[in-house]
């Protein structure tokens, strides 16, 4: 087993609370991310997590045992930094065979333990090589090759793609996924991109100002967003979001009516809602399209053509900037009047606080989540990794 659990965790700085309260549970062989705004808290939390914060209070528990107090080197993690941190003058298998040699690891286990974490990575005819004759992508495996080889429980990285081009960040994506897969670990991924949540994660954990918004599976957050923080920062591009009010509530929806006078009717529980509430109405821009007739009209002021789909920036009557999602063959034109067709079953709406209304039908894929890898023939019957 290798599972990470935080109850009430908490890191102040002097008088400034920058983690405050932080539960969470992380399975055994999940890839959780960490994903949030800058200063959001997440890198330190890591940190708390790899022993090299210490905790001001709450509880860190590994596989069962409290380590608050436990070094580092003792915890059985290992992290990858978004520094590379090799050694200029040490071969590729050097590198990664350095912490073993530093813990006295004999030669040949070092090497066999090499050679297996270069076939994972696909680093078998680089061994011999410097960094310096490696590209960033190479270089970035060779640091996390440097972690498999002392066969942790939990991996944890913390921005490891940052350096990358945006090319390979997508293929260092799919060699993360892969080799989540490959070697059925525990992880724990720390970025600001929601895209790499999205694409790589079993579980999201979404932080701002030190707390946890909300958790869940990638879906679960885009379809279910908890508040409008979370729900603006899931999806690429963001939700739209339109100033409402409430003119009709029934067992069935809520309607509200916009700006410009157009009503919809949202299926969500009536609630805590009353006739007259200012609400706000969240609409994704694949959620829409430009029709002869709809809710809303602007004029489009820009238009990103992506071939397979194009992004219509329109802009309303009062000022604020719709993002639409339309079919790549789209001949909209800058400058062009619009008609916005919304689908009132898609639509999000939030209280005056900025809290989600339940809708009554929940989306059927919002829980689905990939299962667990499973256990390799060399751990069958054994309790830990």
């Amino acid at each position: 087993m290798a599972t990470v659990t935080l109850k009430d965790v908490q890191k102040s700085y002097g008088a400034a609370q920058v983690i405050k309260g932080v539960d969470l549970s992380v399975d055994d062989r999940e890839f959780c991310v960490f994903v949030g705004p800058s200063g959001c808290g997440k890198s330190t939390l890591l940190r708390m997590i790899a022993g090299l914060e210490e905790i001001s209070s709450g509880d860190l528990i590994i596989d069962g045992q409290r380590v608050n107090d436990v070094p580092p080197s003792e915890r059985g993690l290992a992290m990858v930094f978004q520094s590379y941190a090799l050694y200029p003058h040490m071969s590729v298998a050097d590198n990664m065979g350095f912490s073993l040699r530093l813990a006295g690891v004999p030669k040949e286990e070092r090497r066999a333990k090499v050679t297996e974490a270069a076939r994972i990575l696909h680093l078998d005819k680089l061994l011999e090589r410097k960094p310096k004759e490696l590209s960033g992508g190479q270089r970035q495996r060779v640091a996390i090759g440097r972690a498999i080889v002392r066969k942790p429980k939990v991996f944890l990285f913390d921005e490891p793609l940052s350096n990358l081009d945006a090319a390979l960040r997508v293929q260092m994506r799919i060699e993360l996924a892969r080799l989540h897969d490959e070697l059925a670990a525990t992880m724990i991924y720390v970025t600001h991109d929601q895209v790499e949540a999205m694409t790589m994660a079993d579980k999201i954990v979404v932080l701002q100002g030190g707390i946890v918004e909300q958790a869940g599976s990638p879906l679960e957050l885009y379809h279910h967003p908890r508040n409008i923080f979370v729900a603006g920062f899931i999806g690429s591009p963001k939700m739209n979001f339109l100033p409402a009010k409430v003119t009709a509530i029934d067992a069935a929806s809520t309607t509200v009516q916009l700006t410009n006078g157009a009503s919809v009717a949202i299926a969500v529980k009536p609630g805590r809602l009353k006739v007259g509430d200012a609400v706000t109405l969240g609409v994704r821009p694949e959620h829409m399209r430009p029709a002869e007739s709809g809710e809303i009209t602007g004029e489009v002021m820009v238009v990103e053509r992506l071939g397979g789909e194009t992004f219509i920036y329109t802009q309303l009557t009062d000022g604020s900037m719709l993002i639409i999602q339309a079919d790549g063959e789209i001949s909209t034109s800058v400058h062009e009047r619009i008609t916005v067709k919304l689908d009132p079953a898609t639509c999000h709406l939030f209280d005056s606080d900025g809290l989600a209304i339940e809708r009554i039908h929940r989306h059927p894929l919002a829980n689905l989540r990939r299962s667990p890898p499973p256990a390799r023939q060399a751990d069958a019957g054994r309790s830990v990794r």
